[in-house]
């Protein structure tokens, strides 16, 4: 299994795990529902060597609790990285390959000898930095596509174990 579907799934399967729980705490205290979503985050990504970020960018989407794992992630992969190790417009071309010809791509974050790609559409984007992946929208085929590739080939990210 590619590795971004590996994770999203480990991560869907755990919050699934834990929805009761979670439920439970939102009901009680907000703050504390949110804390154990972010905790088990945490927790899944640290079997893939990463940090992985659970967002909810807008309101009312930490009741949406079909879609946990299925959309808005932030998985950082390296703070150090401030370079890609392939060639920005190779991301670029692959993003309009799997995404199609409707997305947009831009360079972004061109500063301090930074660099990254902003792949996106009126309704949603995807940051591509050297050492994060921000991913602002829902899971679709193109887009899990899209972030294994990113995952395997840009980020260089092995599943629990060591091997493809």
């Amino acid at each position: 299994m590619p590795i971004f579907t590996q994770i999203t799934t480990d991560l869907q399967d755990q919050l699934k795990r834990d929805l009761a729980q979670i439920k439970f705490l939102l009901r009680k205290n907000p703050g504390m529902g949110y804390t154990r979503i972010v905790e088990i985050g945490k927790a899944v990504g640290r079997r893939y060597g990463i940090n992985l970020v659970v967002n909810f960018p807008k309101e009312g989407r930490i009741e949406e609790f079909e879609m946990y794992g299925r959309r808005d992630l932030s998985l950082i992969v390296d703070y150090e990285k401030r370079r890609f190790p392939v060639d920005r417009d190779i991301i670029k071309r692959k993003a309009h390959h799997i995404l199609g010809p409707k997305i947009k791509t831009q360079d972004a974050y061109m500063y301090e000898d930074k660099e990254g790609v902003r792949v996106y559409t009126d309704s949603w984007k995807i940051d591509i930095l050297p050492h994060s992946l921000h991913v602002w929208t829902e899971f679709d085929e193109g887009v899990t596509r899209f972030c294994d590739w990113l995952l395997e080939e840009v980020y260089l990210v092995k599943p629990p174990g060591g091997s493809r």
